[in-house]
């Protein structure tokens, strides 16, 4: 691990996962609260919060993240919409903001730019809620994609692999 890699630990286990580099949202975590599991340290007798030793802890930033609201995801898109100077209904972000509640904020933004090219292909002036549906349909998110694999998988070559649960 590096200085600025995010990591997460899971209160339960204590199992260190390694992120990234950068997060989205943050909020104020006390690492000494009272639901903090003490662990011991893998290859000594010490215990700590975690498991993690008590000098790494010390410079850690702590963050506890939590998903986001339907309001927050609406304002998100609404403002990468203005960043990209897409015209958009109100009734496309409010399809849209569906979308990106049901699969991934990430789906529903790249949803924009391609709406967009749709809307400018009917020669239209704003993103409506068609324009939505046809990149939908055009593009799949990964529950989609996963299900349309596991569908047709005998039709794919190399369907040798074992039934994933």
């Amino acid at each position: 691990m590096c200085i600025s890699d995010i990591v997460t630990i899971d209160k339960a286990t204590g199992k260190i996962t390694k992120l990234g580099r950068s997060f989205t949202r943050a909020r104020d975590y006390d690492a000494m609260g009272p639901q903090t599991k003490f662990v011991q340290i893998r290859g000594t007798q010490y215990m700590s919060p975690h498991g993690v030793p008590i000098d790494l802890l010390d410079r850690l930033l702590i963050v506890s993240t939590s998903p986001y609201e339907e309001k927050e995801i609406k304002q998100i898109l609404k403002i990468r919409c203005e960043e990209e100077d897409v015209d958009m209904s109100d009734d496309a972000l409010t399809v849209l903001t569906r979308i990106g509640m049901e699969t991934s904020l990430r789906y529903a933004i790249q949803l924009i730019t391609t709406a967009h090219l749709v809307c400018r292909k009917r020669k239209g002036t704003e993103v409506d809620v068609d324009d939505i549906k046809r990149v939908y349909s055009l593009f799949l998110d990964e529950s989609r994609s996963t299900q349309f694999l596991k569908e047709y998988q005998q039709e794919f070559m190399f369907n040798e692999v074992g039934e994933c649960s």
